[in-house]
């Protein structure tokens, strides 16, 4: 069964906690997780993939997203802030969160790509 459990991601450069002579780039991200299928699902594990510019990759693991692991009624949504600290200016994430429906099924749901950057470092 396929589950429709579309991410989207809002990202903010956090200027007063970065400091570019130490290549410290502290970023936030807001994402909103929706339950479109037809079954609720619980979120139970994250898996992050993070590049930055220098092709430096790091993988983070863990269940759950900011201390909960969230269970969504179809039809709701869930909404949380992190944070990713680069040594560049610019940098990309995307992963997936591992979830279960009410009868135990376990899926992935995709997070897609998307940028860390500084504003206006691109064009």
């Amino acid at each position: 069964m396929i589950y429709q459990i579309p991410i989207n991601v809002e990202t903010f450069y956090i200027a007063g906690q970065s400091d570019a002579a130490a290549e410290r780039f502290v970023f936030a991200y807001t994402i909103t997780i929706r339950n479109e299928s037809g079954s609720a699902v619980k979120l139970l594990r994250r898996y992050w993939s993070i590049t930055d510019a220098n092709g430096k990759h790091t993988e983070v693991r863990g269940d759950g997203v900011v201390g909960e692991q969230p269970e969504l009624a179809p039809g709701s949504s869930y909404t949380y802030t992190s944070g990713a600290v680069l040594e560049t200016p610019v940098g990309t994430m995307q992963g997936h969160y591992e979830m279960q429906t009410t009868d135990g099924n376990e899926f992935e749901a995709p997070i897609p790509l998307f940028r860390l950057a500084v504003p206006n470092v691109l064009n």
